[in-house]
């Protein structure tokens, strides 16, 4: 008898398992499908290229449009299985069809570029092959093609699943060699004071958080009148960047000094005699130019500027005074790049101005060593505050001093803020990273929270070194959740086989005990078909006496 009953436990048990494990795969299955991300949508702003004829390849396409042919591949990942107007599909990247939409890296330029929805349609004919196909079309109506100032770039690359970027752009990559001196008619050839002061510095006192962090790792957009590339005290630490205005496809270069004096505030590092040191002095700066020598950028051109930072991989944005945030269009940008998790710093808007709601983005307002306002802000549109009056920072060509006043000095010196903490604190979120400049901030005498001053001066010592109960609570929170649930499909199967072993292993002790029940009642009949037959009622009673007399 125990030799039948070890074999039926058995027999169940087999049959038990592969009923319980088909379940188990079924559910990781599931599990496993649901949670797959979803594909890129296809209405966004793209920059696009129309094939005109089958002999064209990447290869070619990508010289003439990016000046390197070895960037085929990042044409062809942009494309790679996308359905056609003629229904093809890019399998190849030396077969093309004429009709065919190529998506392009935000940084391409030439003839035939065109930006705005990528078409459904196949384009109409062309004589020449050159001239923009009208199925396009770009926000506000405005031409893909229009003049010096308005958005013929594209505002960053296609949405790949799960909301990152499908390529990085190369913009915000540091060059290996620095760009040609500026030489612009109108360039500013030097920048000096004649009350030259550092109070800017020795009020924020960042040195005292270097021990902590120096903002390594980090990439903070300018966006201002460019970088000037040159730079002694910004070697090696200015990317290539853009240009918005001409779509010349650099940004390291600067005719004005406003956006050089704000990378350094930033991240200038000290260099023998020149002593000035910037907030977070080895985080990169990537300039998007705004505004040259007589030309800036409308609504739509500083929206695709942000929107530029965004896909060169920027973790903090500083928006100059060339940027205004109460157009609808840069809001809209703003709140995109909030969405990817950037910290966005901007200056906050005058008193007459209508500010969108940007909960998540930095407002900065500027006040002086005295702490009067650089500005007639609007009321209750001020987070914070820092140096804006008579601040010092590195010139351009050569000028070893700039100083100067405005509200983007403000804004730079919070930036840097921001990179710091996001050095230090690469757990938090970029929404985290704002509420934490705002909670650490030094109370501004005589002044109330949410009022000319917002919460008070930025400081910088302070935001990376204090503690936060509310970021305490969630970090337990979240250390919980992801105990509970953590592990994805490789933890749920675990658990259910966990189950599935302790279900097994209870039936098994009532199957064994109600057969043993039965056995030793001489009652067989009502034993579970799964078992195997047993003997006779008298030889199963013999057994179980037997068995009992050896005990």
């Amino acid at each position: 008898m125990t030799v039948k009953v070890t074999v039926g436990v058995r027999v169940s048990l087999a049959r038990i398992a592969a009923r319980f494990t088909a379940a188990v795969t079924a559910a990781v299955l599931g599990v496993a499908v649901a949670g797959a991300p979803a594909l890129a949508a296809d209405n966004e702003y793209v920059q696009y290229y129309a094939v005109t004829s089958a002999s064209e390849n990447l290869g070619a396409i990508a010289e003439r449009l990016l000046h390197d042919s070895g960037r085929s591949a990042e044409i062809f990942k942009l494309n790679a299985g996308r359905r056609q107007p003629d229904g093809g599909s890019l399998t190849d990247q030396n077969k093309l069809r004429a009709g065919w939409y190529l998506v392009l890296p935000w940084d391409a330029d030439g003839p035939g570029v065109q930006y705005g929805f990528l078409p459904t349609k196949a384009p109409a004919a062309s004589g020449t092959g050159t001239s923009a196909d009208k199925g396009g079309s770009v926000p506000d109506g405005k031409s893909a093609s229009g003049p010096a100032g308005q958005a013929a770039k594209p505002t960053g690359p296609p949405t790949a699943p799960g909301g990152g970027s499908a390529t990085r752009s190369p913009a915000g990559v540091v060059p290996k060699t620095p760009p040609p001196p500026s030489t612009g008619k109108k360039c500013v050839a030097a920048t000096v004071s004649s009350r030259p002061s550092n109070w800017a510095m020795t009020r924020l006192a960042a040195d005292q958080a270097w021990k902590h962090s120096r903002g390594t790792g980090q990439l903070v957009a300018v966006v201002d009148s460019g970088v000037d590339g040159r730079a002694a005290q910004l070697s090696g630490r200015v990317a290539i960047g853009a240009n918005i205005v001409t779509g010349d496809g650099r940004g390291d270069s600067d005719c004005m000094g406003t956006g050089t004096a704000m990378a350094g505030l930033v991240a200038a590092e000290p260099l023998g005699e020149l002593t000035f040191a910037g907030v977070a002095p080895e985080a990169v700066v990537m300039p998007v130019r705004v505004v040259t020598d007589g030309r800036a950028a409308d609504p739509v051109g500083q929206a695709a500027a942000i929107e530029v930072a965004v896909s060169a991989g920027a973790t903090v944005v500083a928006l100059g005074s060339h940027v205004d945030v109460t157009q609808a269009p840069v809001a809209q940008a703003i709140k995109a790049a909030l969405e990817h998790n950037i910290v966005v710093v901007a200056g906050a808007p005058v008193r007459g101005g209508r500010p969108a709601p940007l909960d998540g983005a930095v407002l900065v307002g500027g006040v002086a060593e005295n702490g009067k306002p650089a500005a007639a802000y609007a009321p209750k549109s001020v987070d914070v505050v820092a140096p804006g009056m008579n601040v010092s920072s590195i010139g351009i060509n050569g000028t070893k001093t700039f100083v100067g006043s405005g509200t983007q000095y403000a804004v730079a010196l919070t930036a840097g803020t921001a990179a710091l903490v996001r050095s230090s604190h690469p757990e938090l979120t970029g929404k985290q990273v704002a509420h934490r400049l705002t909670a650490t901030t030094e109370k501004m005498a005589g002044a109330q929270a949410d009022g000319w001053y917002g919460s008070g001066m930025v400081s910088p010592v302070a935001a990376v070194t204090q503690q936060l109960p509310e970021e305490t609570t969630a970090a337990a929170g979240a250390a919980a959740g992801g105990r509970a649930s953590g592990g994805g499909g490789a933890r749920l199967a675990f658990v259910l086989t966990v189950l599935v072993g302790l279900l097994l292993s209870a039936l098994l002790v009532f199957r064994f005990r109600g057969t043993m029940r039965r056995a030793s009642a001489g009652g067989v009949d009502e034993l579970d078909n799964d078992w195997p037959a047993g003997p006779v009622p008298g030889e199963a009673n013999d057994s179980v006496s037997s068995a009992t007399g050896s005990r």
